[in-house]
């Protein structure tokens, strides 16, 4: 074996926690009423939030299938982490579902949003599945930091409604514990392949990942701070703000975006557990025991 072939294989030396758990919390959120600018009374953390929780219902079934296709051979471990992955996304659906009626029932339109969604995944039909598993794992990765940055920074949601900051920190929650296991299902999915071959696809996939996500959220989150009456050079640059100075998520998550590219990446390098125990406590009561 190579020097070349040790540094791109060095995933497999770096797998997801022996000792990790991954717990379904039933919890539900939102099935009252919100401020329609719910951020703070901030319509730039509104919008980007509406934005992106519009995607979810179609986009979170769309990672359950692209893992589950590939599930065939595993080992028990991950079977089991697929299972667990499949209950907390359900929930996560339906959870988005309920907070999109919120948004819908303030008087935003998030209809186009779910449309354009729809008609990207029609478009990921009759290519190879592992292409999906790719593009899942790619946007898992997002999610991943994303939550990482929502817990660890408190700023993001402490003048937040209170209901619908509980919903994000809970699917924060899981997205990080879960954060492995589309990642390994690709291991197991390309176990033929070289590592090169491996870290190639992966990396392109995320550029393009990349382009899309922040293109078409930007064009959503416009969207629907014209709805809410701010257009022009003050819906971009507020946006832009927002994104990019305070809270400034996106300037945040740069580092565990560069680190996707590092040859022999895997997500549970940067074990952030801690902020899963952080909340823990909160859900107890809804805790079900993955199989």
């Amino acid at each position: 074996m190579n020097a070349q072939t040790i540094a791109f294989d060095r995933a497999a030396a770096v797998p997801t926690p022996g000792d990790l758990t991954i717990t379904v919390r039933d919890e539900r959120f939102n099935r009252g009423s919100a401020p329609s600018r719910w951020w703070a009374g901030d319509a730039f953390g509104t919008a980007w939030h509406n934005a992106l929780s519009a995607t979810f219902p179609r986009g979170e079934a769309f990672f359950i299938e692209a893992v589950k296709a590939h599930r065939e051979g595993a080992d028990p471990r991950l079977e089991a982490e697929i299972r667990a992955f499949v209950r907390q996304e359900i929930n996560h659906t339906r959870e988005h579902i309920a907070f999109n009626k919120l948004a819908e029932n303030a008087g935003y339109d998030i209809k186009a949003i779910d449309e354009r969604v729809r008609e990207m995944l029609e478009l990921t039909k009759g290519r190879p599945e592992i292409l999906n598993l790719a593009a899942t794992m790619a946007l898992e990765h997002y999610t991943a930091m994303m939550a990482h940055e929502f817990l660890a920074n408190p700023k993001h949601f402490a003048k937040a409604d209170p209901e619908v900051r509980d919903m994000w920190r809970w699917h924060a929650v899981e997205e990080i514990e879960h954060k492995g296991v589309a990642y390994d299902t690709w291991n197991h999915a390309t176990r033929d392949w070289t590592p090169w071959r491996r870290w190639k696809v992966r990396s392109l996939m995320m550029l393009i990942v990349t382009g899309r996500f922040f293109t078409h959220r930007w064009e959503d989150s416009l969207n629907l701070l014209a709805q809410d009456g701010i257009t022009g050079w003050k819906a971009r640059w507020g946006l832009f703000k927002y994104l990019t100075v305070t809270p400034g998520v996106v300037r945040r998550i740069v580092p565990a975006w560069l680190s996707y590219f590092k040859p022999g990446f895997h997500p549970w390098d940067h074990d952030d557990r801690e902020l899963i125990g952080l909340y823990e406590s909160e859900f107890e009561d809804a805790l079900l025991p993955a199989e």
